[in-house]
C-alpha cells in the first residue's frame, strides 16, 4: 500500500467515500476520512455509469454470479477512468471474468 501511496495517483469513486464513512464507528475516524479524502483524485460516473453497471450485474446473474451492484458501479469506474482496483473484496475476482479490469490484491 505504501509503494502504490507514494510511485502512484490515486483515484476514489464518490461512492467509496460513502461506504468509508457509513462504515466509521466514531465521528472522529469521520474526520479522518474527510482529511483523507484530499490525497486523493476523486471520480464520478458518467451518464451511461449505472446503466452499464446494472448490465454488468445482468449478464454475471445469468451465468449465476451474484455480487453487489455497488461492486459493478466500481468496476464500470475503473473502465472509464482506465484505473487499477485496489481492493479485498473477492467480488472483484467475479466481476474480472466479465470485465476487463486490473486488480491489485
Amino acid at each position: 500500500m505504501d509503494k502504490i501511496l507514494t510511485f502512484s495517483d490515486v483515484y476514489v469513486p464518490k461512492v467509496v467515500i460513502a461506504e468509508l464513512i457509513q462504515g466509521a464507528k466514531s465521528e472522529k475516524e469521520i474526520s479522518v476520512i474527510e482529511e483523507f479524502i484530499e490525497a486523493f483524485h476523486i471520480i464520478d460516473q458518467t451518464e451511461d455509469t449505472w446503466a452499464r453497471a446494472g448490465r454488468l450485474s445482468f449478464s454475471m446473474k445469468r451465468k449465476g454470479i451474484s455480487v453487489h451492484l455497488v461492486d459493478c458501479y466500481i468496476a464500470m469506474l475503473a473502465v472509464e477512468n482506465n484505473c487499477k482496483i485496489f481492493s479485498l473484496d473477492e467480488h472483484f475476482k467475479d466481476i474480472k471474468k466479465f470485465l476487463k479490469i486490473e486488480l491489485l490484491m
